[in-house]
């Protein structure tokens, strides 16, 4: 994965409105799913199992409608973040090994690294997430520290998924 320059603001204004529209379709679909079911093989008493049919057949809709919409230049911005929040948390499953390897002096750990932070600058900055700048800011100087002790040449574009598989 490429780290990509993305305007904020038009990727906030996307985000909500896919949020937004997620959340009233989800809600109307499954009033209307729910009640449909009831209508077409309910009878007397309980009717949780067709209501909770009704949410699943809207949340499986909206699933699908997501899926098929992916590639949308509306949803460029949207899938990039999705798609950058995944990379990330990939690489947060093996963090532990990977600063254990960057100590030892592995070079792919330390591209690993500069890559997550560097992801995870960009992440905080488009959804505001500024409580966690500062010490993310710390972990940055650690490493730009190490990479200029021991005179390395590393960019983001050096990352590539297929490291993780070491770790």
């Amino acid at each position: 994965m490429k780290l990509q320059e993305i305007d904020k603001s038009r990727y906030r204004k996307h985000l909500n409105m896919v949020i937004a529209a997620l959340i009233v379709s989800l809600m109307v679909m499954a009033l209307s799913f729910g009640q449909l079911l009831i209508m077409l093989l309910g009878g007397d008493g309980d009717h949780f199992i067709f209501n909770l049919s009704g949410v699943a057949l809207a949340g499986g809709l909206c699933l699908w409608v997501l899926y098929r919409f992916r590639q949308h230049e509306f949803m460029t911005e949207v899938v990039y973040v999705w798609q950058l929040k995944q990379g990330l948390n990939k690489i947060y499953r093996k963090l532990r090994k990977i600063e254990a390897a960057k100590e030892e002096g592995d070079l792919n750990a330390v591209v690993i690294l500069n890559f997550y932070y560097a992801a995870s600058s960009q992440l905080f900055k488009l959804d505001d997430n500024t409580i966690t700048m500062d010490s993310l800011q710390l972990e940055v100087n650690k490493l730009q520290a190490l990479i200029e002790e021991k005179d390395l040449k590393v960019t983001i574009e050096d990352y590539n998924p297929s490291m993780l598989k070491a770790f």
